[in-house]
């Protein structure tokens, strides 16, 4: 697999010597005044999710994604780098759309717009006018962990679930963001917090992350990656990634899924 990450170096020596080049800004809170010059705003929550889904952030159809990326001009040949203005939050989650939707030149800024400001490179308003593009679709299901997928798992323990949340989330110590829902965790899941894998923005470097996988005791099996909504669990897949080529997959609909078809509500 690509290696995920660029540097905002990298990223400025390509502005003016790669015409397929699109940036696309995935901020939470998008600055609509602030961003890098010539990045495209991606709406996570409302243009490149199922919306019609009761669920958060869940992968779009096949189609609905392509005819979405086609608006903002994303081509077959497009060179993709993402980012946002956290340094690394919700960039994973893009990376993970492109990969499961077969796109393979796609990658992120390391340390986001953060670090792009850091080195004094080019602000300004997004672009707003595109000229249609050609991107087609293709889904591979081998990137996404079903319901009935991970409830199987906890039979056959075929392949390690990572939860990205916080510890006190994980055992059941501190509540929810979803108000409705209790705390806790997936039976045989392990948790490693996705904010052990990144430092002041950036991910880890590659020795530190190869530590954190290697103490996890994985044995050789698959990962599926949780989280809360599908969010930060993109976060440790691209930390595994980088220094990793297990078969990976993450269970999109997450703890709100399973909390939800488990009926682990608060009373």
């Amino acid at each position: 697999m690509e290696y995920p990450l660029i540097t905002s170096k990298e990223l400025y020596e390509l502005l003016n010597d790669n015409t397929h080049l699109i940036l696309l800004d995935a901020s939470r809170v998008f600055d609509s005044n602030h961003t890098i010059e010539g990045a495209i705003h991606f709406d996570i929550k409302n243009e490149f999710s199922d919306t019609s889904n009761d669920l958060p952030n869940t992968l779009p159809s096949q189609e609905y994604f392509q005819a979405q990326c086609r608006k903002i001009g994303v081509n077959q040949n497009s060179k993709i780098v993402v980012f946002d203005n956290e340094g690394i939050f919700t960039s994973p989650r893009v990376w993970f759309l492109f990969k499961t939707f077969g796109h393979k030149d796609v990658c992120i800024l390391d340390g986001g717009l953060p670090d792009w400001e850091v080195h004094h490179f080019p602000v300004a308003s997004p672009k707003k006018q595109f000229i249609t593009g050609n991107f087609i679709a293709q889904f591979n299901p081998s990137y996404v962990a079903s319901y009935n997928e991970v409830v199987h798992n906890i039979e056959t323990q075929d392949c390690i679930l990572i939860d990205a949340r916080s510890s006190g989330r994980f055992l059941g110590e501190l509540p929810e963001p979803r108000a409705h829902l209790r705390s806790g965790h997936i039976k045989n899941a392990i948790n490693l917090p996705y904010t052990f894998v990144v430092e002041n923005g950036k991910f880890k470097s590659k020795k530190i992350l190869k530590e954190i996988f290697e103490s996890l005791d994985l044995k050789n099996k698959s990962v599926i990656f949780s989280c809360g909504s599908g969010i930060t669990a993109c976060i440790i897949l691209v930390a595994f990634v980088i220094v990793n080529e297990k078969i990976h997959s993450v269970y999109d609909g997450s703890w709100t899924e399973w909390a939800n078809k488990n009926s682990l509500f608060l009373s």
